[in-house]
């Protein structure tokens, strides 16, 4: 039984509209107008633009944005948003192929044929196709696994305890302006085993540089 996948008869639309959501202010409904003059996608193509984010989870039945929509604003979350939007609007594909977003180009238009039951470069799987590969280079099917997120967050307080420590040193004495210096000493200890040696070596560092640094 042949079934209906979305797709749009424009599909640079999506593109332009994805960049545009990301911008503006969500709207309490998504309207004809909300597209047309937010969005800057006007006629018939604007018309169309609708339908199809409803049918991809992003706008609700009521014009609605959805959850989904607003994880699709915040920059952290937008590729996996748009991710799943795919399996929502795509999920026939789904049923055929659990990881079909990962096909090439050649399988995935093959699957569509199949679904739709459409002719095989028909206008409506090559849009459908087109459609797809357009949202695809907005999503990500890999979302980050929490030992990624804890890295980040130890990553995050590392560079901040750096900045802090820099301030620190930076500020000198309460008050004041000072300045720290960190020093390198190397020596070069002689062959000997006499231990007499060794402690004239010692304190004599002690005496004329560690008790007179302040």
């Amino acid at each position: 039984m042949s079934v209906s996948i979305p797709y749009l008869a424009s599909p640079g639309s999506i593109k332009t509209a994805l960049e545009k959501i990301s911008l503006a202010a969500t709207p309490e409904r998504v309207t004809t107008d909300f597209v047309q003059t937010k969005l800057g996608i006007k006629g018939g193509t604007g018309g169309a633009l609708l339908p199809f984010l409803k049918k991809i989870g992003l706008v609700g039945s009521d014009g609605a944005p959805t959850d989904l929509y607003k994880q699709y604003r915040n920059k952290t979350t937008s590729a996996e948003a748009i991710a799943k939007a795919i399996k929502i609007g795509y999920k026939q594909l789904s049923a055929k192929n659990e990881y079909f977003y990962d096909l090439n180009d050649k399988d995935l238009q093959s699957l569509i044929t199949e679904v739709t039951g459409e002719e095989a470069g028909s206008s409506v799987v090559k849009l459908a196709l087109s459609t797809l590969r357009i949202l695809k280079q907005h999503a990500s099917f890999e979302p980050q696994s929490e030992e990624k997120q804890e890295g980040k967050a130890v990553s995050s307080n590392l560079i901040k305890h750096s900045a802090d420590t820099s301030q620190i040193s930076s500020s000198g004495q309460q008050g004041g302006i000072g300045l720290n210096l960190s020093y390198t000493i190397n020596l070069n200890l002689p062959a000997t085993s006499d231990q007499a040696v060794f402690n004239a070596i010692f304190r004599s560092l002690k005496e004329y540089l560690i008790t007179n640094v302040k």
